[in-house]
Formats: structure tokens, C-alpha cells, sequence
């Protein structure tokens, strides 16, 4: 897996699976908005693959982008080469981490409340007006989650 710790592809300071774990970070909120749009067309079989698809694809990227930085060396590698003040990262760090985190459970409360209420027959249903407003609060998370990625490697790789 030496491929990992190549130069990355974008013309930054970062490792080739940093760049590729950003690329799919960021386009995450594009597919999720395909994946809704499946179920306001009414495909709900294909809203619920493409859910699961998507949530069991972004468990496997973040597994791959933990394993890549703590073989890499962590935080401490990649912080001593920006411009900006290391706690600065640090925090901010912090906080893209408890909104991930908050999100891959909010996210799997959306899935299991949603896969539990369509199998009852409650979605499309009774359930629908809940499923939407946790889909929607899932899908700021993963937006937030996105941007404040994006940010993070910006902070590490550009600055």
C-alpha cells in the first residue's frame, strides 16, 4: 500500500489518499442529493440501496483515511508543514471531528428508523414526515462534515 504515501494528485503538500479520500469527501453531499432524489421520484428501493451504499462507502473511506495518517506519522506530520498556528488546526480539527461523529450516528438513526419503518409498512407512510426531518438534519451533517473536511485539509496541505 505504498501508493497511499505518494505524492497526491492535486498539486498540494498532501499524500496521494488524502487527496483521494477529499475528492470523495466533498462530492459525498452531491451523491447523498441523488440519493433523495430518488425517494421524492418515488424509488424507494433504489433511495434505500443507494443509502446504504453510500453510508457502508464513507465507514470503509474514513477506515482507509485512519489507517493512511497513523501510518503516515498523524496530526503532527502533516500540521508542521502549513503556515497556520497548530492549535488553530487543532481545535478546528476537534470540531470537524465531533460533527463527523455526530453525524455518522445521526445518519444511522435516519437508516435504522427508516429501514425498521419501511419494512412495518410506516414509510412511505405514518413515518414520512419524521424520516424527512431526519434526512434532512443527516444531510446538513453530512454537508458540514464536508465543508469543514475540506477546510481541514486546506488548513494542512495549502496554507
Amino acid at each position: 500500500m505504498e501508493y497511499m504515501f505518494q505524492p497526491g494528485f492535486l498539486g498540494t503538500r498532501a499524500p496521494f489518499f488524502m487527496d483521494f479520500v477529499t475528492i470523495i469527501v466533498t462530492l459525498l453531499p452531491l451523491l447523498i442529493g441523488f440519493a433523495v432524489l430518488f425517494a421524492k421520484k418515488k424509488m424507494f428501493k433504489l433511495h434505500i440501496a443507494s443509502q446504504l451504499f453510500l453510508f457502508v462507502f464513507s465507514v470503509l473511506v474514513v477506515s482507509y483515511f485512519e489507517y493512511g495518517v497513523r501510518v503516515d506519522g498523524g496530526f503532527e506530520t502533516f500540521v508542521k508543514e502549513s503556515s497556520l498556528s497548530e492549535s488553530f488546526i487543532f481545535y478546528f480539527l476537534l470540531f470537524h471531528i465531533f460533527v463527523s461523529v455526530l453525524t455518522v450516528v445521526w445518519w444511522s438513526r435516519t437508516i435504522i428508523e427508516g429501514l425498521i419503518a419501511y419494512r412495518k409498512n410506516r414509510l412511505p407512510g405514518s413515518f414520512s414526515v419524521s424520516h424527512k426531518k431526519l434526512g434532512m438534519q443527516s444531510a446538513w451533517g453530512i454537508f458540514l462534515t464536508s465543508l469543514t473536511g475540506l477546510w481541514v485539509y486546506l488548513f494542512l496541505f495549502v496554507y
